[in-house]
């Protein structure tokens, strides 16, 4: 089971890929939304915003989120940990459930891109 600070390094990877992708990756990353990561095995929800094609990461939390944020994440640390790593594709732990992903309409639709 991923730690904490698996994950905390997991989403810090994920937003230098973000910030240093171009074209559409990086025009859907360009958003200025808040975000929370819960991950579920570790009860835990890393909160922030997606700004500039970047993740800022906030503050962490035990359990679920106190606020509702612009997009939500929930997966277990190993899903996460192998997202990032590349071994895991977003788009089919998505269709299969083991990853949620929940925002406006309008943004699932700018989102896709980076899947």
């Amino acid at each position: 089971m991923a730690t904490i600070e698996e994950c905390r390094s997991a989403l810090d990877k994920l937003s230098e890929n973000l910030a240093a992708a171009d074209g559409d990756v990086r025009a859907a990353a360009a958003l200025d939304r808040s975000l929370s990561c819960r991950v579920t095995d570790l009860d835990v929800t890393f909160v922030g915003r997606l700004r500039g094609g970047r993740i800022e990461v906030l503050d962490t939390v035990q359990g679920p989120p106190t606020e509702k944020a612009q997009i939500r994440l929930a997966m277990s640390g190993d899903d996460l940990v192998s997202m990032v790593d590349g071994e895991l594709n977003f788009a089919k732990a998505w269709g299969s459930g083991r990853v949620r992903l929940e925002a406006a309409l309008l943004d699932l639709f700018r989102l896709r891109k980076l899947l």
